[in-house]
């Protein structure tokens, strides 16, 4: 379906603005910003790294208390449609992968309007080869939302990066943007169709191989159903080994909550995605 029949038969403003579809969201972000704070106490960490010139150009590294397995390290990056939040409500999401062996950095970047989605693209890939050249590893990148399209941006443009991306999990992304710009969600973002078009990783070349499977939760928009199975079937087809998976019963606010427990899917599939990498 083209971006302009989705326009005339579907809501957009309803399928995307997902703070409208979860009324109770400001009780989910409070409890990141608890449980991140709780776990910045007890993690092994190195806090406030600079990676960039600018204010948020900052990124936190949570290290296994039992020891780094030597792998690859995880990468993820926040949502909030990239004019909100910050590194500190996602820190209790490395939890998991920490737990089972697994360094995780997690970025903040500039966000919209201050600055553009273009720029914001710029900065996670410097966040990117920081980590790659402080630690000398590749990297299994995630990210939850605005954060899951910048995902599969990093996968997808290698040549701008130390080492290619070859696993990710993005985790309710966006990699389709034309939709957004009717929406109040493109106030901030100030795209045009034009802008939206070169910004959606959907229109982009696939890589060549990798890993890719795209979590979604399973009581969250059509559309963002569609993104996630639409990037999984057209990387598929182009040779990326690619899975989409959903979280039974999850909305956007609590897809990411296993990313916590070590014993959770979602942390199996980033150790899975560390052997890929």
């Amino acid at each position: 379906m083209a971006a302009q029949d989705r326009a005339r038969d579907l809501d957009l403003e309803a399928e995307y603005n997902n703070r409208a579809r979860v009324p109770d969201h400001p009780v989910h972000i409070a409890g990141w910003q608890r449980d991140s704070a709780t776990y910045r106490e007890s993690a092994t960490c190195e806090l406030d790294l600079p990676y960039g010139p600018g204010e948020r150009n900052r990124l936190d590294l949570f290290h296994p208390q039992s020891g780094d397995a030597g792998g690859p390290v995880v990468l993820f990056i926040h949502g909030g449609y990239w004019q909100s939040l910050d590194r500190s409500t996602s820190s209790h999401l490395a939890r998991g992968a920490n737990e089972r062996g697994l360094t995780v950095a997690i970025p903040s970047y500039t966000l919209a309007p201050a600055a553009k989605l273009a720029d914001i693209v710029s900065e996670i890939e410097a966040a990117a080869n920081f980590v790659i050249g402080r630690l000398g590893r590749p990297l299994v990148v995630s990210g939850h939302s605005a954060g899951g399209h910048l995902t599969v941006c990093l996968m997808a443009r290698p040549d701008a990066l130390r080492m290619p991306v070859r696993a990710a999990m993005p985790i309710s992304g966006l990699f389709d943007l034309p939709p957004l710009v009717p929406t109040s969600i493109n106030k901030a973002l100030g795209l045009t169709v034009e802008e939206a078009h070169t910004l959606s990783p959907m229109e982009w070349a696939p890589p060549r191989g990798g890993h890719l499977i795209a979590v979604v939760g399973g009581a969250e928009s059509s559309e963002f159903l569609r993104q996630s199975r639409t990037i999984v079937e057209r990387w598929g087809q182009a040779g990326v080994a690619t899975r989409y998976h959903e979280v039974p019963g999850a909305h956007h606010f609590d897809v990411i909550a296993g990313l916590a427990r070590p014993d959770d899917p979602l942390v199996d599939m980033l150790v899975e995605l560390s052997a890929d990498a």
